[in-house]
């Protein structure tokens, strides 16, 4: 088998790969409302497959098969939440099964959000 042509493969693939994955995946762009900050996280599973095979030919130069692929699941897990120098962290439940789901409810996350922190507040004895 190529050495050279299934290398070309596998670094076509992973360049493929890294620039769908990255930090910026897991930790997402900020989102700012009022004084709170909400990180989203997300988990990044992927697996990757490459093989290829040397066919016999008639002249010198052999002839060669070969392919590759790799898959990407991107699923939220939990926002950051930070408000004033106090960090909390909001799970985002199993049932959330797409990213769609989780920008729905990202007004009742703020809203959580803000209670949570006016609770510490109100215990705290600060108004």
């Amino acid at each position: 088998m190529s050495e050279n042509n299934i290398k070309s493969i596998m670094d076509t693939t992973m360049d493929k790969l890294r620039a769908m994955v990255d930090a910026n995946t897991i930790i997402g762009d900020p989102i700012v409302v009022d004084n709170i900050t909400l990180l989203p996280v997300s988990k990044v599973s992927f697996g990757l497959a490459t093989g290829g095979s040397d066919f016999p030919s008639k002249t010198q130069t052999g002839l060669f098969g070969g392919g590759g692929g790799a898959g990407v699941t991107i699923a939220p897990v939990a926002f950051i939440a930070v408000c004033d120098g106090n960090v909390k962290m909001m799970p985002v439940y199993n049932e959330m099964s797409s990213i769609d789901k989780a920008v729905s409810m990202a007004p009742d996350l703020l809203e959580k959000a803000k209670e949570l922190f006016s609770k510490n507040k109100n215990k705290d004895g600060q108004q």
